[in-house]
């Protein structure tokens, strides 16, 4: 599982991110991600003295996969499970401050891990989410 704050839940995240975010497509995925606005916040010191805080909220990602897929559903919980287990591995490289959606392809039924962790990296980097590249 990804952490409870790196998880894009909810119906309008995701509307948000498919109508103003950016696309980026592979044999296997389409990688839509939009950038979030920073956080400003207010904390009062000791000193009475006010300072205004900007924070990078964590980046969240959802996965979405329909039925177009596959009709079991065994199949497509076993891919939301390697593509989980790609972006744990990729988590500490990716920068904060994204909402991303993974759209998975058919074409994604025959693929392994390894095909997995080579191309959501190589979709990553095109969209210049991960550090270090």
């Amino acid at each position: 599982m990804l952490p409870q704050a790196n998880r894009l839940k909810h119906r309008r995240d995701f509307q948000a991110v498919y109508q103003k975010g950016i696309r980026r497509s592979g044999r296997y995925f389409t990688l839509r991600g939009l950038r979030q606005r920073p956080k400003i916040s207010n904390k009062s010191i000791k000193v009475r003295t006010e300072s205004i805080v900007v924070s990078k909220p964590p980046t969240r990602i959802g996965i979405s996969i329909s039925q177009k897929v596959s009709k079991k559903a065994v199949v497509r919980n076993r891919i939301k499970r390697q593509i989980r287990g790609v972006l744990r591995h990729l988590l500490p490289r990716i920068s904060s401050g994204w909402n991303l959606a993974i759209i998975v392809q058919p074409t994604a039924v025959t693929c392994d891990y390894a095909e997995f962790l080579r191309e959501l990296e190589q979709l990553l980097a095109e969209a210049e989410v991960i550090n270090g590249n």
